[in-house]
Parts: C-alpha cells; sequence; structure tokens
C-alpha cells in the first residue's frame, strides 16, 4: 500500500496552454502519456457506497489495477490510500491489498463487477523540486465517458513524491500568481459516478468530524476546520450556478461553523491565525447572510402575510422587490467566488491549517469538556434573565446558543452520548424558537428597507402581534434546555 497525497486545480484551456512557459517548469524535462481507464463497480454501486475506487488503466503497453480509498479532500488537498499492480484486463486478483477488511469486501463483490465509466486523457508531467521536496506536477486533458455522455477534464496535479505538504502549498501559490488555478475536491472517478448516474450536484450537509480523544487540540482542530471547508466546496456548483436556496444556505452554515470552530479552538491557536482568518472568511459569509435574509423571507416570512392580507397593495411590489434584491444578493456571491482571491484563500488557509503545530499541552477531552463549560454558562447566564432582554440582548442569546450547538456538535465524539443526545435536542429545540424570532426580526427591517414609506396599520399590527407570540413560546424552550446542565 502507499498513500497518495495530492492537491488537484482546475483550470481552463487558456491557462492549460500557458502552464508550459512557466519559470518553475523552464528547463526541466517532461513526459508525456495517454492515460485509458475503466472503473468497476458492482450494479448498485457497492463500492460508491463504500468510498472505494477500482480501476483498469492502461499505461503504454503496461495494464494496472488500481484500489483507491477515496477520502475526503479539502483545499483540493487529498490523502489517499492506494493498492497498485500490474494486470491483465478483466481478471480481478486483489492480492497486491494488504488490508484484509478491504480485500474480502473486494473478493466478495468480484463476480458482479462492471465497468460503469471510463476515462481518456493525456498527461504531461513534470519532475519539480520545490523547497525540501520533489513534487509530481501532471496536467491532465480529455474526457470522461459514460454511454453518450462526456465531460471534459482539465486539471493540475500536484503528487507529494517525497517531502513536506507544505511545498506542495507553496509551489501552487508560485503557480496562482500567473495562473488562474482553482482547488477542486471531485476526484475524476467522483465526477465520472455523476456522469454515469446523470447526477445533477447535490447541497452537501454538514459532516461529523473524526475526532478522537488521542488527538491534541490542534489535531482536533485541523479535522473540524476541513470538514467544514469541504462542506462550503462541495456546495460551490450551486453558488455559482445562480445561487440556489438551499445551496447558499448550506454554504452559510459552512462558513459559520468553520468560524465558530476558529473561535472555540482559539486558545490553542496562534493568535494571528485567528485573527487573520476570522476575518478573511468574513465578507463572504456577510454575502451569504444577505442571500439567505432573503430566501427566508421570499421563502418562509412572506407567504403567510400574502395568506393574511391577500388584498394588500403593497404586498405585490414588496414580494417583486424582494426577488430582485435576492437575485442581486446571488450575483454578488457569485462575483466574490470568481475573484482570483478567492481561490488563493482557499489554499493559503488549508496550508496555514496544516502548518499549524500544538503550542497547548492539554489533553483533547479536558480542553472540550473547559470550552463546552464556558459556552454554556454564557448561554445559561443569558437564559436564566431572559424576561429582561430587549431585540439586541435575545439576538446576543441566539448567537450564544448557535456556538453552543456547533460546539457541541464538533466536539461529540469526545462526550457521553446519553447525556448529550437530550442536551442536542433542546438545544435544537431551542434554536427553532430563536431562529423564528430572529427571522421574524429581520422580516421587519427588509420591509421597512424596501417600503421606507409604509405607514402602520392592519400589517403592521400584525406583524408586533405575531412578535408577541414568538417572544411569549421563547420561556418553555428555555427552560427544557436548562434541565440539562448535567451534558455539559
Amino acid at each position: 500500500m502507499s498513500t497518495e497525497i495530492e492537491l488537484k486545480l482546475r483550470l481552463d484551456a487558456k491557462n492549460a496552454r500557458k502552464l508550459a512557459g512557466q519559470p518553475l517548469l523552464a528547463g526541466l524535462a517532461t513526459e508525456r502519456q495517454r492515460l485509458l481507464n475503466t472503473y468497476y463497480d458492482t450494479p448498485d454501486l457497492a463500492l460508491r457506497q463504500r468510498r472505494v475506487a477500482l480501476r483498469f488503466r492502461q499505461k503504454g503497453k503496461d495494464w494496472l489495477l488500481t484500489v483507491k480509498s477515496a477520502e475526503p479532500a479539502s483545499g483540493g488537498l487529498a490523502v489517499r490510500n492506494e493498492w497498485e499492480a500490474k494486470a491483465t484486463p478483466g481478471q480481478f486478483d486483489f492480492a497486491h491489498v494488504d488490508a484484509p477488511e478491504l480485500k474480502d469486501f473486494l473478493d466478495a463483490a468480484r463476480p458482479r463487477l462492471e465497468p460503469i465509466f471510463t476515462t481518456d486523457f493525456r498527461r504531461q508531467i513534470w519532475q519539480v523540486s520545490f523547497g525540501e521536496s520533489l513534487i509530481e506536477l501532471a496536467l491532465d486533458r480529455g474526457h470522461i465517458a459514460s454511454g453518450d455522455r462526456r465531460e471534459h477534464i482539465c486539471e493540475i496535479e500536484l503528487e507529494l513524491v517525497s517531502g513536506r505538504i507544505a511545498d506542495i502549498f507553496g509551489l501552487t501559490r508560485n503557480l496562482q500568481k500567473h495562473l488562474q488555478l482553482v482547488p477542486a475536491i471531485a476526484s475524476k472517478a467522483e465526477r465520472g459516478y455523476q456522469l454515469c448516474r446523470d447526477e445533477a450536484p447535490q447541497p452537501f450537509k454538514a459532516k461529523p468530524p473524526p475526532l478522537a480523544a488521542s488527538m491534541t487540540p490542534v489535531e482536533a482542530f485541523r479535522a473540524i476546520a476541513l470538514t467544514c471547508l469541504e462542506h462550503f466546496q462541495r456546495n460551490e456548483p450551486g453558488l455559482q450556478d445562480g445561487g440556489q436556496v438551499e445551496f447558499v444556505h448550506q454554504a452559510r452554515v459552512a462558513l459559520r461553523r468553520l468560524r465558530s470552530a476558529i473561535k472555540l479552538f482559539a486558545p490553542a491557536l496562534p493568535p494571528e491565525f485567528v485573527k487573520a482568518y476570522d476575518a478573511t472568511w468574513k465578507t463572504l459569509a456577510g454575502a451569504l447572510g444577505e442571500a439567505r435574509n432573503w430566501d427566508v423571507f421570499l421563502g418562509e416570512t412572506l407567504p403567510p402575510i400574502q395568506a393574511h392580507f391577500p388584498d394588500h397593495r403593497d404586498l405585490k411590489r414588496l414580494r417583486a422587490a424582494a426577488r430582485q434584491r435576492a437575485r442581486r444578493a446571488r450575483r454578488a456571491i457569485a462575483r466574490l467566488l470568481a475573484l482570483r482571491e478567492y481561490p488563493r484563500l482557499v489554499v493559503e488557509f488549508t496550508a496555514a491549517v496544516y502548518a499549524l503545530s500544538d503550542a497547548l499541552p492539554l489533553p483533547l477531552e479536558q480542553f472540550a469538556n473547559e470550552r463546552l463549560a464556558q459556552h454554556a454558562r454564557r448561554a445559561r447566564k443569558l437564559a436564566k434573565k431572559h424576561a429582561s432582554l430587549n431585540a439586541a440582548d435575545r439576538h446576543r442569546m441566539r448567537i450564544a446558543f448557535k456556538k453552543l450547538r456547533y460546539a457541541s456538535e464538533f466536539l461529540a465524539p469526545l462526550l457521553p452520548a446519553k447525556r448529550l443526545a437530550p442536551a442536542l435536542a433542546a438545544l435544537g429545540r431551542l434554536q427553532d424558537e430563536l431562529g423564528l424570532i430572529n427571522d421574524h426580526v429581520t422580516a421587519e427591517a427588509l420591509i421597512k428597507e424596501v417600503l421606507p414609506r409604509h405607514a402602520p396599520g392592519p400589517l403592521h399590527g400584525w406583524m408586533v402581534g405575531r412578535h408577541a407570540l414568538l417572544v411569549e413560546q421563547l420561556p418553555a424552550a428555555l427552560a427544557e434546555w436548562l434541565k440539562q446542565r448535567s451534558a455539559y
């Protein structure tokens, strides 16, 4: 078995043509190959479900049988286990797979294996010495095919042959000075499966980070931060393609979780890292928040208002203006993602996360318990005096509970499940109540923005009354959560 450490970058044909002329590659020998690959799976795609890729590759006169564990990638960087051996096409011999459980799984699947899709591309390779490392830079151009469907391939792969992960990022930064290179997390195999099933991109929800008690606080942060970054990057297609509602929502959640993780682990992180990256992600998070506010207003808040006031003369104008603002907010997101600074940010942040070293000699479980207790105390203090809170105070309380929920979800693998499950359930219900209140307050602000001359009347009275009703329902949810002290 070998471990493949690889950074994948998308580029267009114009930038691909400029690659060979880059100063770093001047005078280096280049190798050219044509690579034909056929990927196999069972009819029910059992390998895909297990995140395993299996292919036969024709490389010159040789055929290779390759098995890869398709681990998730963040910032374009993937660290995968790989087993490769010379083979005869169509003969599946997994003797070279030295992971017993995986080998047994593949042997059992062998009778049902069938071709799923193919990739056909030409590869140009340079061996680049950079920093303390040797890095293989490969430019791949060709296509993925499944039946009558095809998808273009134009990408760079930087594979660490020897040395340090940091040098892969250093080489990428050097190339990004001259070329528009965008970190990509979908492998050719993943794209092939989407093509063969004719799957459109789907909104991607947060996944639990792979934490273990043996980790240090910095290692835990790294796992959480990269999981949040993957969450955001997986939703990029829906942001660039018109900013679809659920993609915007999930991307916003991803950045909220990422910024919450930075604050949660701040005592274990360099102050300059915390300051730089909390602020750096803030602009994009703000654009997503603006779009999300209009989406909620149009999809959730405005319909009951229209149902209650079907003949209100201003509501048609309000809806049209809200749709226009929503479209404008989506265009703002797309513009931010199109800037050269965005892919550079992804690379810089991923590099910075990998470069972090432990400076806090504290066991992770102790760190987790202390930080959760601090978040819980802050939320509990606000909850106990909720009756005297004004709208701004309730907003702060909502943010405090949101941070507590994210922290609890991040650190869940380290906490007793029996105690945490009811606390998270109560926290979820409380967040729903606080979210409805916040959505209502936001809606009032949006209505004033769109209809600045709107005079008090039945609509105004209905909004005030609904706000009061939502606030009245809050104490019960707070009381239920306050019972969960033992979870923290």
